[in-house]
């Protein structure tokens, strides 16, 4: 099918696309997963276990979610401080 097509079936709304695309190499933007090797002091290892284990989840698990929180709240501050510098006051 050409994309122009597609295109203009997916504007009309009227029909199911899904069955035109190739789902099987489909993939999310930015979500290519990438290994890295992180040392931790053994404190930092045990409190991680310890939380992991509290809330059922592996210490892989609770650290991408950690990380995850913490660079959404900076983007989020960043954001804030941007608009907060370029109002005027």
């Amino acid at each position: 099918m050409k994309a122009s097509d597609f295109d203009a079936k997916f504007a009309e709304g009227q029909e199911d696309i899904v069955e035109d695309l190739d789902l099987s190499t489909a993939r999310r933007v930015n979500q290519d997963q990438k290994r890295i090797n992180v040392d931790f002091p053994a404190w930092v290892v045990e409190s991680l276990d310890r939380e992991a284990a509290r809330i059922g989840v592996t210490r892989q698990s609770i650290i991408k979610v950690w990380l995850v929180e913490r660079l959404q709240a900076e983007a989020v501050n960043q954001s804030l401080n941007r608009d907060a510098a370029g109002d005027g006051h």
